[in-house]
């Protein structure tokens, strides 16, 4: 269900318009008040002048003839990563709509009262927000200083920058930044962020057609992408190789596997096209490479030759690249994606999680204590935040975002942003409690000091953990986790050490904590008096003080191997473990042995095998063996913090 957006600073757009009118006075925003405060935190500029749209010019528009992707300028302020999100952002008109809502009813014009406020609409760590602005804006000579658009009558891009610095603080924040981050707060969407040099795309062909596939995928599903080319501050603007301009952000806007029959291939040059289409919102230098407007490429083929291919334009600015020469010129590559959430969708659906999160300090073991640092701090890491999600199928992909709480508001006291990532490791199936000894490592990502970290993983059925860590102990901020998985995780934070004593004597209490861990069988036969072809279909069911744990189907074998590990707190610790056999079958299900585990191994863990016996009464009390063996790893604790 959808959920107006919060008033950012409890400013409600509707009430403060009407009373505006009411009292004939347009507004003026207590709340980001036309000062250098709004501007700048490390300078003073006595030079700029604060004025309305209507000062500026005879008739301002919010929009003149429709948004289009070459409308913008930078102005003084040359926070270029925010004008290229602007631009990616107007490719979209859905979802500028979402950010500049009711767009026409804001507007200056007959539809519209003007009091001199505007509203917008971002995204901010987990929930959408409504930012209102008055439309002063900082110019110098009577022309705007900052993000402008072409038209001198059109203020949408202006008004749009000046709710987004009320965001951050004031507008010189706004100076540097990634257009990733800018997108996600104007969509909702996931950020990924790619470095092309450390991506190994340039150097190995694999990973040069896996990351072509995976800008297929993102293209196909509306993702936004951004192609850029790193260079200092000082460089941003200048012209770079074969006309493409250093640190401006170009959206690709269509990607393209094309085969090319054998009468173009001549012409083409290939068999195979992987193109790729980007948009230069900049209006300076063009493309001068390979398939450039005056090039070889195009100039053998005919318009229609062109269409047929699918190599087409769709707005002013547009040029196409190869594959070879989009990694061979540019370096980094910003990514949002829109996950599929609605299940009235004919595009594949995700289930969401949205978990947020907090890294605190505190004494070391208490529960206050949640910043252990990264996988190398073997004695704190644990102390980290925890999440356990499932994965319910044979396989399935999380995509994961760790976002943190931006800390670029706080730049005027020094604040940066923490260096982040994420560990998943595998558990055990009915893991319920804070994990106390590293699992099995199934993935992580680089720890970078950057707003999000993405990561896109496919992991076989089972119980996981996921721990988000800063790089180093004792870093304290709040944090968002996304995840998103083809089936219902059921995830959540795990919070608690361990199942909490009960004050009443009548109950008892766990004295041990063991995890068992299944690791294979072996010799195992089929009970079926038909002998059907084909070795078992084997999986296990682990039975323990009233609880039961199963693990995975092995297909069509006598030596199944599982790794399943599940984790007991037991009350009667001599009584045994039970571990039933059974071979899966279309109809009905067979027992095929029992193994009955007395011992508690040792908190160091140790491995022991047991033969397998029938399981009725009679079959007990005879002490009939079944064919096969069971092997597992014991480990156990007296501490129930220990495992």
């Amino acid at each position: 269900m959808f959920r107006s957006p919060d008033p950012f600073k409890g400013q409600k757009y509707e009430s403060i318009k009407k009373d505006c009118i009411k009292r004939g006075q347009p507004f003026v925003d207590p709340e980001f008040q036309p000062n250098n405060k709004s501007l700048f935190y490390s300078k003073v500029d006595s030079d700029i002048e604060w004025k309305r749209p209507g000062e500026l010019c005879k008739v301002p528009r919010l929009v003149v003839e429709g948004v289009t992707t070459d409308d913008l300028n930078q102005g003084e302020l040359g926070n270029v990563w925010f004008v290229t999100a602007c631009t990616s952002l107007a490719h979209l008109p859905k979802l500028w709509q979402k950010v500049v809502p009711n767009h026409k009813e804001q507007d200056w014009g007959p539809e519209s009262e003007y009091a001199g406020i505007f509203h917008f609409h971002f995204w901010r760590y987990g929930c959408w927000v409504d930012v209102v602005v008055d439309d002063l804006l900082p110019t110098k000579n009577g022309k705007l200083v900052f993000c402008h658009s072409k038209n001198k009558n059109e203020f949408w891009s202006a008004l749009l920058e000046k709710a987004y610095a009320k965001l951050y603080g004031d507008y010189e924040t706004l100076k540097t930044g990634y257009p990733a981050d800018a997108l996600v707060d104007f969509t909702g969407g996931v950020a990924e962020k790619l470095d092309l040099m450390q991506y190994g795309v340039r150097q190995n062909e694999d990973d040069k057609m896996e990351f072509f596939e995976e800008l297929l995928d993102a293209s196909e599903n509306s993702s936004l992408i951004i192609a850029t080319i790193s260079c200092p501050q000082s460089d941003v603007g200048q012209s770079g190789r074969q006309g493409l301009m250093k640190g401006y952000g170009y959206g690709v806007t269509a990607v393209k596997k094309i085969s090319v029959n054998k009468g173009l291939q001549a012409a083409t040059g290939s068999g195979t096209l992987l193109m790729l289409r980007l948009n230069n919102p900049w209006g300076t230098q063009e493309w001068t490479g390979a398939w450039s407007d005056q090039s070889e490429e195009w100039k053998n083929l005919s318009e229609a030759e062109k269409k047929k291919l699918g190599l087409t334009f769709q707005n002013e600015g547009e040029f196409w690249m190869c594959l070879g020469d989009f990694i061979h010129y540019f370096e980094n590559v910003d990514m949002c994606h829109f996950v599929n959430t609605s299940f009235f969708s004919l595009k594949k659906t995700w289930y969401e999680s949205l978990m947020p999160g907090e890294w605190t300090q505190g004494a070391r073991g208490s529960p206050q204590n949640r910043s252990g640092g990264a996988f190398h701090n073997k004695d704190s890491f644990l102390n980290n935040p925890q999440f356990v999600f499932d994965i319910k199928e044979d396989t399935d992909t999380a995509m994961i975002s760790l976002e943190q709480d931006d800390k670029r508001a706080d730049k005027k006291i020094g604040g940066e942003h923490l260096q982040i990532g994420f560990h998943i490791m595998k558990v055990e199936e009915n893991r319920k409690y804070r994990v106390h000894i590293p699992g099995e490592k199934c993935a992580e990502t680089d720890f970078k000091q950057s707003r999000n970290i993405y990561g896109k993983y496919v992991l076989r059925r089972g119980r996981y953990v996921i721990i988000p860590s800063t790089y180093n102990p004792g870093s304290v901020g709040k944090f968002l986790l996304r995840l998103y998985t083809g089936a219902n995780s059921s995830s959540k934070e795990l919070t608690k050490e361990g199942p909490e004593r009960s004050c009443c004597i009548c109950i008892k209490q766990p004295q041990i904590v063991l995890t068992i861990t299944i690791i294979k069988a072996r010799d195992l036969e089929k009970r079926d008096k038909d002998k059907s072809p084909g070795e078992p279909n084997p999986y296990v069911e682990i039975k323990c003080e009233g609880e039961t744990v199963k693990a995975p189907i092995k297909k069509n074998t006598a030596v199944p191997e599982w790794g399943t590990m599940a984790t007991f707190y037991l009350k009667k610790p001599d009584t045994p473990i039970i571990v039933d056999i059974f071979n899966h079958k279309t109809l009905l299900d067979e027992f095929i042995g029992q193994a009955t585990i007395p011992d508690l191994g040792t908190m160091e863990g140790e491995e022991k095998e047991y033969d397998l016996f029938g399981k009725s009464k009679k079959e007990k009390k005879e002490g009939t063996k079944y064919p096969g063996s069971l092997r597992v790893r014991l480990q156990s604790s007296y501490d129930l913090t220990d495992l």
